[in-house]
Parts: C-alpha cells; sequence; structure tokens
C-alpha cells in the first residue's frame, strides 16, 4: 500500500488527534482523544522489529486476525532502531522500513486493534546489549548524552509526521522500552520532555506513553503535566516469570528453586497476591490519583516454570488488573511466553489455526476481559 493511500485510509476514520485550538503542544489539559480508554487495552507484543537483527520480518495478518477472534484490541510493537538505521550512522534511514508500519498501522484499523508503537532499542540505549550502543543515553557525559538525545528526538519526529492525522483510537506512540534503574527521575525526565516535545511539534494530539522509571517499574511524577500515559510491567517475582532465564541477572531472583505459587524466597519472605498488590498496584496509585492513565505494557511468564504455577500466579495478576482498570500487553502472542507455540513441556496443547495454543492459559485471560 503507497503512503498515500494509507493516510487515505486513516484520516477517512477521523482526525481522533486533534486538539482544541490555544492549548500548549507540551502542557495540554486533559482532551487528548483516546487517552481514557488506553487503560483498557488488552493483547499482546508482536515482535518483528523487536531486535534489528538477522533476517527481516513482516507483521502476520494472521496475529490481528487471532487476536479479533479472541477478542483482544491491542498490539503493542517493540521496535528497534537497528531497523531503519546502523550503529555507526544514526541519521542514514532506510524508508523502506516504515512500509511494513505503515501495513501494521492498517491491519490494526481493519481488525479494530490499536496500534502502539513503542522503541524497544534507541540511540543510546536498550535494556538489552546496552553496551552496544557508542553513548549512553542516561548516564554519559553532557555531550554524548545530548547526541543520543537528539537522534531520538529525530527519529520520533520522523513517526510524528509521517502519521499524523491517524486517530489516537488506532494509533499512539510509547517513548523508551523499560528506561534503567536510576536514583533519581531528573535525566529520565528530561528525556520524555524532550521526545514529547518534539511528537508534539509534528503532531500536537499524539497519544504518547512513556514507560516508568526503573525498568518500568517506578511512576514518574515529574512528567504528569505532560498528558501522556504511563505504562508499567507484570513480571514480578522474577523467580517465578524468569525461572531459568539466563539473560536475567541473578541479584533478580527471590530463589533458584522450582518456583511455586505462592513463593517463598530463600530470605523466607512469602510472595503472594497480597505482595503484587503492594508493589504492582498500590505503588502506582498516587500516580493514578492525579489523574494519570496506566497500562501494563509487557508481562507474562517464560515456559520453564511450571503451567499449574503459571496459571495460579497469573490469576493474582489479572484480577488485580481487572479491580484497578489496566490492560496489559502479553510478551508475546507466539513464542516463549506465548499463547501460541509456548513449547511447554507440561502443557496439552490444541490445534489452532496449524499453533500449539494453550487453551487453559487462553480462557483465563479471556475470563478477565469482561
Amino acid at each position: 500500500m503507497k503512503r498515500r493511500e494509507f493516510l487515505k485510509t486513516t484520516t477517512a476514520v477521523g482526525m481522533g488527534s486533534l486538539i482544541l485550538p490555544g492549548i500548549n503542544a507540551c502542557s495540554q489539559s486533559k482532551t487528548i482523544q483516546g487517552m481514557t480508554k488506553y487503560s483498557g487495552y488488552r493483547g499482546f507484543n508482536l515482535l518483528a522489529k523487536f531486535s534489528g537483527t538477522g533476517p527481516k520480518r513482516k507483521f502476520e495478518e494472521e496475529d490481528f486476525e487471532i487476536m479479533a477472534d479472541w477478542g483482544f484490541d491491542f498490539a503493542r510493537i517493540p521496535m528497534s532502531y537497528w531497523n531503519w538505521a546502523s550503529v555507526d550512522d544514526w541519521y542514514n534511514i532506510d524508508e523502506e522500513f516504515f512500509k511494513d508500519i505503515d501495513e501494521v498501522i492498517e491491519l490494526g484499523r481493519q481488525y479494530n486493534v490499536h496500534v502502539n508503537l513503542n522503541m524497544h532499542r534507541v540511540p543510546g540505549y536498550c535494556i538489552n546489549g546496552r553496551e552496544l550502543e557508542p553513548y549512553d543515553l542516561f548516564e554519559d557525559s553532557t555531550d554524548n548524552m545530548q547526541k543520543a538525545l537528539e537522534a531520538v528526538v529525530h527519529y520520533w519526529k520522523l513517526f510524528a509526521e509521517r502519521y499524523k492525522g491517524i486517530p489516537n483510537e488506532q494509533l499512539s506512540f510509547d517513548l523508551i522500552n523499560e528506561p534503567p534503574h536510576l536514583k533519581v527521575e531528573t535525566r529520565y525526565v528530561e528525556v520524555v520532555k524532550a521526545l514529547v516535545e518534539g511528537i508534539r511539534e509534528k503532531d500536537p494530539g499524539r497519544l504518547i506513553v512513556a514507560d516508568g522509571k526503573d525498568v518500568g517499574r517506578t511512576p514518574v511524577y515529574g512528567i504528569i503535566d505532560l498528558n501522556v500515559v504511563q505504562s508499567t510491567r507484570g513480571y514480578d517475582p522474577m523467580s517465578v516469570s524468569h525461572y531459568t532465564a539466563g539473560w536475567v541477572p541473578k541479584d533478580a531472583f527471590q530463589t533458584f528453586k522450582s518456583p511455586t505459587w505462592p513463593l517463598t524466597g530463600d530470605d523466607g519472605r512469602i510472595y503472594d497476591r497480597r505482595y503484587l498488590k503492594e508493589l504492582l498496584i498500590d505503588t502506582w496509585k498516587p500516580l493514578v490519583d492525579k489523574g494519570v492513565q496506566v497500562h501494563v505494557g509487557e508481562w507474562g511468564c517464560y515456559n520453564k516454570t511450571p503451567h499449574d504455577v503459571v496459571l495460579l500466579w497469573m490469576e493474582d495478576l489479572l484480577s488485580l488488573w481487572k479491580e484497578a482498570g489496566w490492560g496489559h500487553a502479553m510478551w508475546n502472542l507466539k513464542g516463549d511466553f506465548g499463547l501460541l507455540n509456548s513449547q511447554r513441556a507440561d502443557v496439552q496443547y490444541e490445534n489452532y489455526k496449524g499453533h500449539q495454543l494453550d487453551r487453559k492459559m487462553l480462557e483465563l485471560l479471556k475470563m478477565y476481559m469482561d
């Protein structure tokens, strides 16, 4: 689909991203259309552009068909900038990349699935392989941090300009995936403000999401006036969600024993529904009380955790999020954390459109969708 045709079909639905005249682009009143609905979206992360290495992958229409058939309405799209530029030349942009993003937004429109574009790797930072960047966006010299920030702003301006006018009900931007652990939020606030300003210079009404700091775990109070959604995570405790996952630092685990739910850590602490509420819900309540929308941008459980434990843990999370009115996006639809082709050793899979479906997990998710 040509970009002109793409924009014609999307703008025909309505200009949901417009704001009222006279509202400042960086401190708008709560009139951004689509924001109040955002916290209720439920769906999955789709990973075709997640790594930026290896063979180029395209998004699959089948994923949207499946999500729509099951009643889900949200697709988070984690992207590495390595898909459209290189670590050696941030500003040499491969325009062909954007055609795939045009297509995934159009698939979302066709199947009534909201598309959330997320930058998983930006110049100067990624939660995975942060050291591969020439400069660090958060902890480097002032000059190096500024160079990285200018490149990230440049990218978001490109996206904002290209997709200006697409309704917020269809499209939102998630600025940076899982910013690092920081003693104070000052630098992250600076980064978010610069990115929001860049986006709203091109598209003043765009719906924007900012991940919480400390890898999505901590609310950010310095950006409340920017009128953005904040995104949190559902991976705690890590000894349940990432059991045996070799990419996780060892100090993130509460125990290395085979997980149970509730879980008892090596220090004797009990991890249960009460723990989840205190950590994942109550931590964010002061932010919610100030009118900020919250959404769980990632969650799920690696396929080495016993299935019965996974389902018990998931049900506590889902019940808490339903009480809070928060939606969520599982990592992923197909794969080790997903409903399809997860390769769990202890699941009796059901054949579904040529894929191996974890029916019990799907039915659990659907129980908490109404």
